[in-house]
């Protein structure tokens, strides 16, 4: 299989992310937090040093504001719903995913929001952001990068537009965190939310939302925490404070080896190599009659993600044709991004998009590309309908 499905979740996984894995399973087992047993003891220590390994990436200056999370839609559960208030206005973009949409959604009547159109390549001008602001605007809320389009947001500038104003900045690292370099203190952001099993390589079922010191979010669950058991109340603490009940220890800790291994290897090498994959590609493509990429047109201002269309083609039939006849794993459809696929006119004809990973290699790109010149003149009606998970 060659799996070009990374935006959704990395596979392979490094393999001391899974030898983790099975030794605190096998070995630890214990509930962190909750006993004074060295089993137990030795489950928190795992889990602290997760914690801290992901504070260093980010620049996070206390690693008990790193709260873990069940994935990056429960970090922007908790972020959006914790610290909006009846009256709120909330400036976002035209390219969200639904994990930021539908939260917002859920407020409709309670707050108000405005959208800020991208152009056609899914670029963001941070002027209209500035101009999309009203007197009782309280957040930003804006995806790192594109889930659709691979395009990066000018997240640094929006960011001190943000303090400037004194408004809360919410940032979407879905498609970010591990492989491009994110200063939460530099870049003015309050609430970092991000998942696991993307670009840190650990498990599925992980995530993480960074609360900046200026945030105090309501709970978004209580329980309990192993410590101020006496209390009544949701101990005001962090990381308990928004950290209730088991936890999912064995992700966690194969959450922090991940985060080691982007850290020993470097973004900047995991992101070089990724992004030539990219370019490889957009170079082929241009070469092949009747595809059309989505994006902006080069490596440059995007993370690896490529999404596109053949001419005449059913967008779905093509990613059932590239599974069953190729064995190449894709994404074929709305990418849970309907607001992003509005901007760029494809709401109803959808795009296939092709992420890459660090552990993607030059020839599957070449193949990839000799299946896409071979598909564009057969006959594929039969996976018309098959394999569609928008």
């Amino acid at each position: 299989m060659i799996y070009f499905d990374n935006a959704a979740t990395t596979w392979p996984k490094p393999p001391e992310v899974l030898e983790t894995m099975h030794y605190c399973l096998e070995v630890v087992g214990a509930n962190p937090g909750r006993s004074g047993h060295k089993m137990s003891l030795v489950a928190s220590k795992i889990i602290e040093d997760a914690r801290q390994s992901i504070a260093d990436l980010f620049n996070i200056s206390d690693y008990n504001r790193v709260i873990f999370t069940l994935n990056a839609t429960d970090a922007l559960n908790m972020a959006i719903k914790g610290s909006l208030r009846v009256g709120d206005h909330v400036v976002t973009s035209s390219m969200e995913h639904n994990s930021v949409t539908r939260p917002l959604n859920g407020l409709w009547g309670k707050i108000s929001v405005t959208k800020v159109r991208c152009a056609s390549d899914g670029t963001l001008d941070p002027d209209q952001v500035k101009k999309a602001m009203r007197y009782n605007t309280r957040a930003i809320i804006l995806t790192h990068a594109s889930n659709v389009t691979g395009t990066v947001m000018p997240i640094r500038e929006i960011g001190e537009i943000a303090r400037q104003a004194g408004v809360i900045f919410i940032v979407d690292a879905a498609q970010t965190a591990g492989l491009l370099d994110i200063n939460v203190a530099e870049m003015n952001i309050d609430l970092l939310a991000m998942p696991g099993h993307k670009g840190l390589m650990g498990p599925p079922g992980t995530g993480i939302l960074y609360v900046g010191e200026r945030i105090i979010l309501k709970n978004w669950r209580e329980g309990g925490t192993g410590s101020n058991s006496a209390v009544p109340g949701q101990p005001d603490i962090l990381p308990e404070k928004y950290e209730s009940g088991t936890s999912n220890f064995m992700g966690i800790a194969g959450l922090g080896t991940g985060v080691k291994f982007v850290r020993h290897t470097g973004q900047s090498k995991i992101l070089e190599h990724e992004l030539a994959l990219v370019n490889k590609f957009l170079e082929g493509a241009r070469r092949i009659p009747g595809i059309k990429i989505f994006g902006p047109p080069d490596g440059a201002s995007r993370v690896p993600v490529v999404s596109f269309q053949l001419r005449d083609k059913d967008t779905i039939a093509v990613g059932g044709a590239l599974d069953q006849w190729y064995n190449i794993a894709c994404r074929a459809g709305l990418h849970c991004s309907p607001d992003a696929h509005r901007t760029l006119g494809t709401l109803n004809s959808m795009l296939v998009r092709f992420s890459f990973s660090y552990f993607n290699k030059p020839d599957e790109v070449d193949f990839a590309l000799q299946c896409l010149r071979e598909l564009k003149d057969r006959n594929i009606n039969q996976f018309s309908s098959s394999g569609c998970n928008n």
